[in-house]
């Protein structure tokens, strides 16, 4: 009786199977089950922030991974709402957007910097490559709602920015959304990749790009354009743009 032979390529042909199938496996735990976790840790985030706002004595410093202000993209639709934690550890960003604690406040002058993730654990930033010139990304603190508009993008007309800042020459090379390496802490500088004092506000967001890797970094920058104070029961009206 003949004894079966096993081929190189037979062996090959096993070994890539199973290696598709773990990469599979990695993919669906990356992009759905973590994606589960994460809403659960961001909900929670919610209703501590909800907690923290209606406490007469709520902390002026945010804690690690403590959530402190929410954000809204009205282009990504009413339903993208997100709390903005303390940080930016692996820790943090499974919680959602994280701020990198060496950047500014939201409303301050200089650059409130945020990170999160583009696919899986809740994928906050996914959508970032949508975004366009002068759209609306809105942060809400405690008492007040602070709009940030995106810089200009791939050299499109921004009117929604006064002249007086637009004419400002820091400002001129800083562009609504460019790719970058992962090392590259300058864009969270208070003037993005310059050591000139900052005179405005900017908001900049931090995410990995393309999908699926971390190889490079995409980024967002805007500047603020409003302040309104919050009043019991109103939103401002920017929320229903999309």
């Amino acid at each position: 009786m003949k004894k079966s032979r096993v081929s190189f390529s037979h062996v090959v042909g096993e070994l890539l199977l199973t290696v598709g199938v773990i990469l599979l496996l990695f993919t669906f735990y990356e992009s759905y089950w973590t994606n589960i976790e994460s809403n659960k840790l961001q909900e929670h985030a919610k209703e501590n922030l909800e907690q923290e706002w209606h406490n007469p004595r709520a902390k002026l410093h945010p804690e690690m991974g403590e959530a402190f202000a929410r954000m809204y993209i009205p282009a990504f639709g009413s339903d993208f709402n997100f709390a903005i934690v303390e940080g930016t550890d692996e820790d943090d960003l499974l919680r959602g957007p994280g701020r990198y604690v060496d950047s500014q406040m939201p409303g301050e002058i200089g650059n409130f910097a945020v990170a999160g993730h583009r696919v899986g654990k809740g994928a906050p930033f996914n959508d970032l490559d949508n975004l366009s010139t002068c759209d609306a990304i809105v942060v809400e603190t405690q008492n007040e709602w602070i709009t940030y508009r995106v810089l200009p993008v791939a050299g499109a007309p921004a009117d929604c920015f006064s002249p007086e800042q637009m004419a400002k020459p820091e400002y001129q090379s800083v562009v609504g959304r460019h790719i970058t390496v992962p090392g590259d802490v300058g864009v969270t500088k208070p003037i993005p990749e310059s050591d000139v004092p900052a005179s405005e506000g900017l908001l900049t967001l931090t995410t990995c790009h393309p999908r699926f890797s971390n190889a490079e970094r995409m980024i967002v920058h805007a500047m603020g354009v409003s302040h309104e104070p919050k009043v019991p029961g109103q939103t401002p009206p920017v929320l229903e743009e999309n």
